[in-house]
């Protein structure tokens, strides 16, 4: 039996967030290493909350891109974990890692838009059932 058209959208859906934790991983070690010159964008010179996010989520996202790409049902849960983290870290405490609206915003959409792609494929798959 061939994919649906949805079923087909959500496995599109799932790769491009993929692509998008693969970049985030990516800019994590960039800071971890020290490529770039900003400040506070070289492991040894961050405060020790910075290490920590940074560590993790660039441990994460990475993980997370894998799933997601390979459409396992952990890669879902790992993108969570890592969108939960960011959202804390930037609205509930800006005055230490900084205010970042686009990036809370962002999680949220996609998390919306992997719910209703989940419900729209229960239901189908429900009505396929009967």
């Amino acid at each position: 039996m061939h994919p649906s058209a949805i079923e087909n959208a959500f496995a599109l859906f799932l790769r491009v967030v993929a692509a998008y934790c693969l970049l985030f991983g990516i800019l994590y070690w960039v800071r971890l290493i020290g490529l770039y010159d900003g400040s506070l964008w070289r492991f040894d010179l961050m405060p020790i909350h910075w290490q920590v996010a940074a560590v993790t989520l660039s441990v994460f996202f990475p993980f997370a891109a894998i799933g997601l790409w390979m459409l396992s049902s952990w890669g879902p849960v790992i993108w969570f974990i890592c969108a939960v983290t960011e959202i804390v870290m930037y609205a509930g405490f800006p005055e230490l890692f900084g205010s970042r609206p686009l990036i809370i915003v962002s999680h949220i959409v996609v998390a919306l838009i992997y719910a209703a792609f989940r419900i729209v494929l229960h239901l189908k798959r429900r009505r396929a059932a009967h």
